[in-house]
């Protein structure tokens, strides 16, 4: 009989094989949610040292590699988007006002130059609630299956499929008028 040579439960693929397979996916999920390309290199990093750190206490029973990687990416975005409202609060606080830096009129420059159905998507993205949000950009954006997002999410698989549903049933139905109005009332639909 051969002793195991890692605990039961444990992941036997080292962590440089879960760095090479993942890092373009955990790259491709900070950058789409910053437009920064130097915060988003930082915080892809902060993300694989959380990772590392965390290895030893890796469980396979709850998920592969990649969810649980995505776990610790939104929970270190969740972080430094606290940390800079903070900041920006402190600033704010202390000079009275908020001024533009050039990536702040660089991003607007973009929003308003952006195709009307993608500024109508994200307005009616904007309205849904912050589970609906989650489930959806896990699943469509990030191209989770409803089974990883809910394991990401730590929520049943039921509910990550009606959330799902819910969110594409809302983004469906809240298509705008030419006069900028929801044709469906989407507070009805998110709930």
């Amino acid at each position: 009989m051969q002793i195991p040579t890692h605990e039961p439960g444990r992941s036997r693929t080292p962590f440089s094989e879960v760095y090479e397979a993942h890092f373009d996916a955990i790259l491709g999920f900070v950058t789409r949610r910053t437009a920064d390309r130097h915060l988003a290199a930082d915080l892809t990093a902060d993300i694989f040292v959380a990772a590392l750190e965390a290895f030893e206490r890796y469980d396979v029973g709850r998920g592969t590699h990649l969810v649980w990687l995505y776990g610790i990416a939104r929970n270190t975005l969740a972080s430094h988007a606290r940390h800079a409202a903070r900041e920006r609060e402190a600033v704010a606080a202390f000079s009275g006002r908020r001024l533009l830096d050039e990536q702040d009129v660089q991003r607007f420059e973009e929003r308003i130059d952006a195709e009307r159905e993608a500024r109508d998507l994200l307005a009616r993205h904007g309205v849904l609630s912050e589970p609906l949000r989650a489930v959806i950009d896990l699943v469509a954006v990030d191209g989770l299956s409803t089974k990883e997002a809910a394991k990401v999410l730590r929520i049943s698989q039921a509910t990550a499929r009606v959330r799902l549903h819910r969110a594409r049933t809302a983004l469906r139905a809240g298509r705008t008028t030419p006069s900028g109005t929801f044709t469906t009332p989407l507070t009805e639909v998110t709930r």
